[in-house]
């Protein structure tokens, strides 16, 4: 996915607030070879009511499974599970792309609390 090199159109804070991203910390990381797109199967810990969701991220430039684990990440929670291939995609895992269009995981710079909602 690229974005687009302009700014998206104009929302309101309410439209804003329909979005809910959470951190999470990774707890399990697969390998995701099935993937069209070279991908990584996540189980993400948000805590809470939300507990653990499940998310593949095409992130596989930068990040191996074995390094993950232990990782605090942002995720939207409130979009509607995807299915790739056999896997439930239950959150979208955020990131930025490099300069190379490769994704760069979004996570908070300093530990907080698995289930914070970012504002």
């Amino acid at each position: 996915m690229s974005a687009p090199d302009h700014p998206a159109a104009t929302i309101g804070f309410d439209d804003f607030l329909k979005v809910d991203i959470r951190v999470g910390t990774i707890v399990e990381a697969r390998p995701f070879p099935e993937a069209r797109k070279p991908a990584i199967k996540l189980t993400i810990d948000f805590g809470g009511a939300i507990g653990r969701k499940t998310s593949s991220a095409q992130i596989t430039k930068h990040y191996r499974p074995e390094d993950l684990p232990g990782r605090q990440v942002l995720a939207v929670v409130n979009f509607p599970p995807r299915q790739i291939g056999k896997f439930m995609s239950q959150v979208l895992t955020l990131g930025v792309p490099d300069e190379d269009g490769e994704v760069v995981l979004i996570a908070p710079g300093l530990a907080v609390p698995d289930g914070g909602r970012m504002f």
